[in-house]
């Protein structure tokens, strides 16, 4: 490999990574207020703590709903005009619809207006984002060099923890001048920040190189008038085992992040502000289990990677709530640092896996619709479910088991489903 083809692969890793950690920041820290305070300043006070709660993830959802259609959009500008192009438009649609929920007044102040200016920007939220996550991971992935596609692909991923470290981080710092300080102005300090994560998101993107992938697909004259026509007629398959292959990257933060937030601080009555650190902890140490796992996939096969971490997630997933009962905020976060460990594998390796499912030409719509379609299930709906679960089992951790068992379950059969297209479609 050429320096400039080993500078291109980087810069498109950094150039992944920025965007992606944008992505996740805003819709964690969304996740997070609506754990935490919009319960009580966007809607009315109910006697049962966790209806506020489940009013502000079904808003929380909204957004998702509107991720297919980002997908379609953005992934036909990817697939026709460039990943490059594509990226920049998810970014800026983004960060600009974040910044602006934190100047949504509340509910005290002008009624439903409040929520419904909610959903109209969760809706613009959700459309971006339909497009970012698969241009992110395909421009870091057909960028890579040969044996080391998992490994650049991993930046991709790291998007996750590093929203995770900003987004819990900020929320610790907005909450250190107590909660009734949160609940009036601090909260909204994180979403304005997603401003100046824009910026410096737009600056690394403006310096990207085109894939190399879609270069040849121009050169060849390979481009669909329609790609999400294509997917639809001849890769449905592979949109399906997509589908499950995520589950738990989209479903297993949520449960075991915001859920597990709300049901610690709501239902056992813990602190938020050590918790947040904990979790900020965890989140962190994926910048060294998160190469490493990719190094793994790289040599050992995406796979075998795949199973191994959902048999491990299906082990540690009701010790992840019960450590709560304990009270020990220094055992409940090495217990989110095993967890996060663990998740590691169900998420590194899908950018480079997932994408070899799908032509070149189709690519960008078919593992964007792959992603989103997963986020509807195990990002939009799961929240809330998860929510009505603890609101109607008094905050009983059965229910919230058993979802990270299910997703974990899914994770295996998508893993297998996955692998076989992608030797179906290399011997061909």
């Amino acid at each position: 490999m050429t320096t400039h083809e080993l500078k291109r692969a980087r810069k498109a890793a950094a150039g992944a990574f920025v965007g992606t950690s944008l992505e996740f920041y805003d819709f964690y820290i969304y996740a997070t207020a609506s754990a935490l305070v919009f319960g009580t300043i966007f809607f009315p006070e109910n006697a049962n703590p966790f209806i506020g709660t489940l009013a502000a993830f079904a808003i929380f959802g909204v957004g998702f709903f509107a991720r297919p259609l980002g997908a379609i959009v953005i992934g036909h500008i990817g697939d026709r005009q460039g990943r490059k192009r594509a990226l920049i438009i998810s970014l800026l649609l983004m960060g600009v619809a974040t910044f602006l929920i934190g100047f949504v007044p509340t509910y005290d102040t002008i009624g439903l207006w409040s929520p419904a200016i909610l959903v109209v920007l969760r809706l613009i939220q959700g459309f971006a984002i339909g497009g970012e996550w698969g241009g992110a991971a395909l421009i870091s992935t057909e960028s890579a060099p040969q044996g080391r596609v998992n490994f650049f692909g991993s930046f991709t991923q790291l998007g996750s923890p590093a929203g995770t470290v900003m987004s819990s981080g900020m929320f610790a710092l907005a909450g250190l001048g107590g909660h009734d300080v949160l609940e009036e102005w601090a909260w909204r300090v994180p979403f304005w920040f997603a401003g100046v994560l824009v910026i410096v998101g737009l600056i690394l993107r403006a310096r990207l190189e085109e894939s190399p992938v879609f270069q040849r697909a121009i050169r060849d004259q390979e481009q669909k008038k329609l790609p999400v026509v294509e997917v639809f007629r001849k890769e449905w398959r592979s949109v399906l085992a997509g589908v499950l292959l995520v589950a738990h990257g989209i479903g297993g933060f949520y449960v075991t992040g915001t859920l597990f937030l709300s049901y610690a601080t709501q239902g056992q009555g813990l602190e938020s502000s050590p918790l947040l650190i904990g979790q900020t902890i965890a989140a962190a140490s994926s910048f060294i289990t998160f190469p490493i796992v990719a190094t793994l996939a790289d040599r050992l096969g995406e796979r075998r990677v795949l199973v191994v971490a959902a048999i491990l997630v299906i082990l540690f997933a009701a010790p992840h709530f019960l450590v709560v009962g304990t009270g020990n905020h220094v055992l409940i976060s090495l217990m989110l640092v095993v967890t996060q460990t663990v998740g590691a594998g169900a998420w590194v390796c899908i950018p480079g896996f997932l994408g070899r499912a799908f032509a070149p030409e189709t690519r960008y719509t078919g593992i964007s619709l792959s992603y989103q379609l997963a986020s509807i299930l195990f990002g939009g709906i799961l929240p809330s479910v998860g929510a009505a679960i603890l609101a109607v089992t008094a905050g009983a951790v059965l229910g919230p088991v058993l979802i990270l068992v299910g997703l974990a379950v899914l994770v295996m059969f998508g893993a297998v489903f996955v692998h076989r297209i992608v030797k179906e479609r290399e011997s061909a």
